[in-house]
């Protein structure tokens, strides 16, 4: 935890993670600063890149991209440049939500947005498996989400 959060800063990122389209005047009052301070802190913040950056949470559904995916990735070689090829390549994929790189048996997990099943078959066909140095994938498709959180405990 950044030791420079004080009980103040914890709160407003508390609140804007509920709200991120909430006002300054609101955020202010919500906190009990006066405007001013309340938006230095947050450029503060913002600067320090706590707070990233803001974005519109779409359902997947509601777009047509209804169906998830997590894909495990092994890689043949675990040199430099085979891992920043492969990081390179993932970048330009707009169907993986998501690439971690993680310990275990794979390397790599990613979180994939697509339509349905025919979709995934050609974004493994055309595009995954296109990627030079990938050893083994292993996919399992989300059947239901129980817990989708954005929000990060800041206490």
């Amino acid at each position: 935890m950044n030791n420079s959060l004080d009980p103040i800063d914890k709160k407003i990122l508390d609140l804007l993670q509920e709200n991120g389209r909430m006002t300054n005047a609101q955020l202010a009052k919500d906190v009990g600063l006066s405007p001013p301070p309340m938006l230095e802190r947050v450029r503060k913040l913002e600067k320090q890149g706590i707070i990233r950056k803001y974005v519109a949470l779409v359902d997947p559904k509601k777009v047509d991209r209804g169906t998830m995916a997590l894909v495990s990735v092994s890689l043949r070689l675990h040199q430099k440049n085979a891992i920043q090829e492969f990081v390179k390549e993932i970048q330009n994929i707009p169907e993986i939500l998501e690439c971690h790189h993680i310990t275990g048996e794979e390397d790599y997990v990613l979180k994939v947005a697509i339509k349905d099943i025919e979709e995934y078959e050609r974004f493994l066909r055309e595009q995954l498996t296109r990627i030079s140095g990938i050893r083994k994938i292993t996919t399992s498709f989300i059947l239901k989400t129980i817990k989708h959180q954005t929000k990060i405990p800041v206490d």
